[in-house]
């Protein structure tokens, strides 16, 4: 029980700004620490809806709204994930060989196409807030929550299940001290209890939503092996980022689409 705990600790340290009591590092406390990953999700949508229900008592109009909504994650994580986008993007945009977008994975520096990649995320968040909170749906509300904990899901299982591009790297490291058949089957479960949660919530909605992330999930497996060998932190954090944007935008799009 105390190694499930110092897993949990070390999960939110990594993965979040939450604030936690310290806890060892060791092989036998990072054991399950992916097993809690998408527990950082549930804490994120709790405090999405927390400062949407805020803004709206206080009566900010949408695009204030919309603003903190896309800001939530980026303070509860400290935009750790966001970094691995821009970087991804920096190394794919280059077009040099699977060597040179490693190095360029691990430059501190941000390129022109980091840059770039920035603008359009945080434009498309903003966008898609703005249409979800001006539609003022509580079923939508509830969907977008359910986002960040589906995604940290996918991102585990990527952690777990493929190849990984750096044996060095911190992945890498975590792949080895996780109990890899136990931490795939609690994130598997938490799936499938989020798919039932979500197509409860809006049979419809939910299910867009479930399919753009495996499809999300698709397309990144597709990008890490071709062009990298396998998965990173930095391709961790891509498919969360895009998987965080996607879903949104999709339900943005269907709630227009297909009006309850």
């Amino acid at each position: 029980m105390k190694s499930l705990w110092n897993s949990f600790k070390i999960a939110f340290s990594m993965f979040s700004k939450i604030p936690m009591p310290q806890a060892e590092w060791t092989e036998e406390n990072m054991k399950y620490m992916l097993c809690f990953f998408p527990f950082i999700g549930t804490a994120i949508g709790i405090v999405l809806l927390a400062a949407e229900w805020i803004c709206r008592y206080l009566g900010f109009g949408n695009s204030f709204t919309a603003m903190v909504l896309v800001l939530v994650p980026v303070i509860l994580t400290g935009g750790i994930h966001i970094d691995g986008l821009l970087d991804t993007s920096d190394a794919l945009s280059s077009w040099r060989d699977r060597e040179k977008r490693l190095e360029i994975l691990k430059d501190s520096h941000a390129g022109a196409f980091a840059v770039i990649t920035a603008c359009v995320y945080f434009f498309v968040l903003f966008g898609t807030m703005m249409q979800i909170t001006e539609a003022d749906n509580r079923p939508a509300m509830y969907l977008l929550a359910c986002d960040y904990m589906v995604s940290r899901c996918l991102s585990g299982l990527g952690v777990i299940t493929l190849p990984k591009a750096n044996a060095s790297g911190t992945v890498a490291e975590f792949s080895r001290k996780a109990e890899d058949k136990k931490v795939r089957n609690t994130l598997v479960i938490y799936l499938v209890i989020l798919t039932a949660v979500m197509t409860w919530i809006q049979p419809v909605w939910g299910a867009s939503m479930f399919v753009t992330a495996l499809l999300v999930f698709a397309f990144y497996r597709y990008k890490a092996m071709k062009y990298f060998g396998g998965t990173t932190g930095d391709l961790s954090g891509y498919f969360l980022c895009l998987c965080e944007a996607w879903m949104p935008l999709v339900l943005a799009v269907v709630m227009v689409i297909y009006k309850v």
